[in-house]
């Protein structure tokens, strides 16, 4: 698989599809702009952790599972749906607390938090999970060994490209928010807006339709 043309379109596909603002993105950066820059790193790593694991159902057969039938993919998609709503009213119950907690809480629970959110978001999206399994096998090469085994170091690469791209517009977004966190009304409006930005993607994912 060292074929540089191969690598060119493969790593330019899956630069493109992470900076597009995706779910998962948006979830990223909204997290970023109302803990700053430690939790915005902390729930990328938890965002592509999920991933990981959709990358491995991926390799395994059993995304294929959540594209046939229609009751496991409304159940994760209701699920998922309802968690990210849940997380979205917290945020608007929390507004203007969300900023002062994420600095003043644990750093170890505040994290943890955190990163088990980003995994879940993922996990319970069943979008993601179909995504790699339309994606992947476009660049498995029959010739090139066992096909599992090229859809999991594939799925790992998109992963990788991910976290970098999410990490890189996290340091971003917590550099030209830092002064606005600063502000308690500006920290007010910034829960607000990590809330419904939560909301509506709960909204978004309990109204998608299986591909």
């Amino acid at each position: 698989m060292g074929d540089p043309v191969f690598w060119l379109v493969f790593f330019s596909a899956a630069l493109a599809l992470n900076l597009s603002p995706g779910p998962d993105l948006l979830y990223v950066l909204s997290r970023t702009l109302s803990g700053g820059r430690r939790i915005g790193v902390v729930s990328a790593c938890g965002v592509c952790s999920g991933a990981l694991v959709h990358v491995a159902f991926a390799a395994l057969g059993i995304s294929a599972i959540l594209a046939t039938s229609a009751l496991a993919f409304t159940v994760v998609k209701y699920v998922g749906a309802a968690y990210l709503l849940y997380l979205g009213f917290q945020a608007l119950r929390s507004a203007g607390g969300g900023t002062a907690l994420a600095f003043n809480a644990a750093p170890r629970a505040s994290a943890w938090k955190a990163y088990r959110q980003g995994v879940l978001v993922d996990l319970l999206n069943p979008k993601a999970a179909i995504f790699f399994m339309a994606f992947l096998p476009q660049f498995v090469r029959p010739d090139h060994g066992s096909v599992p085994l090229q859809l999991l170091v594939l799925g790992v690469l998109v992963v990788v490209v991910a976290i970098i791209v999410e990490v890189a517009l996290v340091f971003l977004a917590a550099r030209a928010t830092t002064a606005l966190r600063n502000n308690p009304v500006m920290s007010q409006w910034i829960d607000r807006t990590l809330g419904s930005i939560l909301i509506a993607l709960g909204i978004r994912l309990g109204l998608a339709e299986r591909l």
